[in-house]
C-alpha cells in the first residue's frame, strides 16, 4: 500500500504543480505513465488479497490474465471497473497514435486515438481522472483492510 501511496503523491505532484508551471504534453505524458504504475501496483495488491481470500486459486503471471482475473472480480464495483477501461487505454499508451496541441498555454491537449475514437487529455479530464483514481485508491484501501 505504501508503494501505491508513493506513486499517487508523485502523480500529484505532476498534475498539481509541474503541470500547472509547464503546461506541456510531455508533464502530462509522464503523468499518465505515473498512473499505469500506480494502477498496476494496485491490481497486484488487489489480487494478492483475493489470493489470501481464496477468491482465486492462484495470482496470474501475465499483465493481461491479471487484468482480465481482476475486471472478473470486481466487476460489480463502478469504480474499480472504470479504473481497469483507462488502464486497458494507459498500457497501449506507447502504441497509440498522439498529437500535441496548444503546448506551453492554458488550453494544452493531448489528443490521444485509441479504439478509433479521438480521446482529448485536457487539464478538465486530467482532474476527471484524478478522482476517479483517488475513489479507486480508496476502494483498494478498503479491500486491503478488509
Amino acid at each position: 500500500m505504501e508503494e501505491i501511496i508513493q506513486e499517487k503523491i508523485s502523480a500529484d505532484h505532476l498534475l498539481y504543480v509541474s503541470l500547472k508551471y509547464t503546461k506541456t504534453c510531455d508533464v502530462i505524458m509522464n503523468l499518465l505513465l505515473r498512473w499505469r504504475q500506480m494502477i498496476e501496483i494496485s491490481i497486484d495488491a488487489l489480487l494478492k488479497q483475493a489470493y489470501k481470500k481464496k477468491k482465486i486459486p492462484k495470482v496470474p503471471g501475465t499483465s493481461v490474465e491479471k487484468l482480465d482475473k481482476a475486471k472478473e472480480i470486481f466487476k460489480k464495483d463502478k469504480d474499480i471497473s472504470k479504473t481497469l477501461e483507462l488502464y486497458k487505454m494507459l498500457r497501449k499508451l506507447g502504441e497509440l497514435r498522439i498529437e500535441r496541441i496548444g503546448e506551453f498555454r492554458k488550453n494544452v491537449n493531448l489528443k490521444i486515438f485509441y479504439r478509433g475514437e479521438e480521446i482529448d487529455v485536457d487539464l478538465k479530464n486530467l482532474k476527471d481522472y484524478a478522482i476517479l483514481l483517488e475513489k479507486f485508491i480508496s476502494r483498494v484501501k478498503q479491500y486491503m483492510v478488509s
